[in-house]
């Protein structure tokens, strides 16, 4: 037995953003692994195709509508699964959306949009579940969302990489206060390099408040492209993120030397202290 289907083999496993994307790749491993996967995500009919999906395998799962961007429901969603499995054995905090553009010209309703999605679910989904799962007194494991964005720089995708740098700082504090309040709860900081989602694709995120500005369009089909073409199958990084938080690590990477490259840049420009630069890749996928 592996050793991430020995860690993950049974119990209950949360998953928000779980109806697409790296959520519904996640959902599926841990389905697959053996766990109750409660699949949560805004979209309703998203999630119940992941159910769809881990039962049509094997799995167990059930899906639950949730907004993360509002504290109240991360708070009824814990609720609901505590009073329904009694505790978690893993809890992802995935949900998260993309936003394009530049910054004065994101509309406000986008950016609270991208702030509360990104930032405050991540922050209320440990929030609303910890508690508990510390109470429970077993092994658990809680999964944040970071991005290799997480450690660069990027103009025009300003709303997501500033969300990303706050749920990596978020993430490596819970690590410190789980270690000194309940070391039975291990943290990881989920880091995906570049992976084939769909987080790019044309429209993605109209039903979000706010939309885009009209020039957004042209640098998310760039991006979109790129990731398709070069990013990592979503079901081989998945599988690749458990088996690192089963083995307690702290740092979880798709692509370990994407990671490397860009944080060893990111000490580089801290060192350095110099102005940033725009790479000439950056410059390509901004410039219309």
């Amino acid at each position: 037995m592996t050793q991430d289907a020995d860690v993950f083999g049974g119990g209950v496993a949360v998953i928000t953003g779980a109806g697409s994307g790296i959520g519904a790749g996640l959902a599926r491993r841990a389905g697959a692994l053996g766990m109750t996967v409660v699949v949560a995500d805004v979209n309703e009919d998203s999630a119940r195709a992941t159910v769809d999906q881990i039962v049509a395998a094997g799995g167990k799962a059930e899906a639950v509508r949730v907004d993360v961007s509002k504290p109240e429901e991360l708070d009824r969603l814990a609720d609901h699964v505590f009073a329904t499995h009694h505790e978690v054995r893993l809890l992802i905090n995935n949900a998260g959306i993309e936003t394009v553009g530049y910054t004065w010209e994101v509309p406000t309703a986008r950016w609270e949009a991208t702030l509360n999605i990104n930032i405050h679910g991540v922050i209320h989904g440990v929030r609303a579940f910890a508690p508990r799962m510390i109470e429970c007194g077993k092994e658990a494991w809680i999964g944040n969302l970071s991005s290799v964005g997480a450690f660069g720089m990027m103009p025009a995708q300003t709303a997501y990489t500033v969300t990303k740098h706050a749920v990596q700082s978020f993430s490596e504090c819970l690590y410190l206060e789980m270690g000194l309040r309940a070391p039975h709860i291990h943290v990881a900081s989920i880091i995906p390099g570049m992976m084939k989602t769909n987080i790019f694709n044309a429209g993605a995120g109209d039903d979000v408040a706010g939309g885009e500005p009209d020039n957004a369009q042209a640098h998310r089909r760039r991006m979109f492209e790129m990731m398709r073409d070069h990013g990592m199958d979503l079901d081989e990084g998945c599988k690749l993120f458990l088996e690192q938080m089963a083995a307690n690590k702290f740092w979880v990477h798709s692509d370990p030397e994407m990671s490397k490259q860009i944080i060893d840049g990111r000490i580089a420009f801290f060192q350095g202290q110099q102005a940033p630069v725009l790479a000439e890749m950056a410059r390509h996928i901004v410039e219309d």
